[in-house]
């Protein structure tokens, strides 16, 4: 089965933002994915609630929101608000993570959970049946273009492996130096969703990337 695809418009050109958009509704994306930074859960910000306003307009895809911020559920209302499909949050992040993906299935949207490249899979054990998707990051997170960690696609074979061990119907979702090499090796080892960003907007045809990463 093909690959979920969630362009991230991190890498988008912000001062063409609406023909970025409108390129993804027409592509074969199937979400958009939107990085939400602090500069203290990570070294970076990215962008606000009224930036995010716009792209929920604009968008024809659901969105795949992916908060790498202390204390995400503060934020539940505001990221129910766009109309998200998925709120991501992450597992370093978050004290009472069981109650938080609770809080995020209450509010209607799809609960997801993030680890960071140094989280070893195995501690999603106690919340795998809980969430619609776990978010492995192939990169640091905070800035894109980084380099892809190789030991990545370890992590998705371990994490498909926990999920038919639960019982779980959880999605694999891939974040960080996703490209078609990359990528390829993702989805043979497991992957469903993969989240790129260079790969795409840095291409001479982004709808044709989309394409490609699509029929990996």
């Amino acid at each position: 089965m093909s690959p979920l695809i969630s362009p991230s418009i991190l890498s988008a050109n912000f001062g063409h933002l609406e023909k970025d958009i409108e390129m993804i509704n027409r592509s074969e994306a199937d979400w958009i994915h939107i990085d939400i930074m602090d500069g203290v859960f990570v070294p970076n910000i990215s962008f606000g609630f009224p930036i995010l306003k716009y792209v929920a307009q604009l968008s024809e895809k659901p969105l795949d929101v992916h908060l790498m911020i202390v204390q995400p559920e503060k934020f539940i209302p505001e990221v129910k608000a766009l109309g998200s499909k998925v709120m991501n949050i992450h597992f370093e992040a978050c004290t009472h993570l069981h109650r938080v993906i609770q809080q995020i299935r209450d509010a209607g949207m799809e609960p997801g959970v993030t680890i960071n490249p140094s989280t070893p899979v195995w501690m999603l054990q106690d919340i795998i049946n809980d969430v619609y998707l776990v978010q492995i990051m192939s990169v640091n997170p905070g800035f894109g273009g980084q380099k892809f960690i190789p030991h990545s696609v370890e992590k998705v074979r371990q994490l498909r492996d926990l999920i038919s061990q639960s019982g779980s119907k959880a999605l694999i979702e891939v974040d960080g130096g996703v490209n078609l090499e990359t990528g390829a090796r993702l989805v043979e080892a497991g992957a469903d969703v993969l989240v790129a960003g260079n790969a795409v907007f840095g291409s001479s045809n982004p709808a044709e990337a989309i394409w490609a990463l699509k029929n990996l």
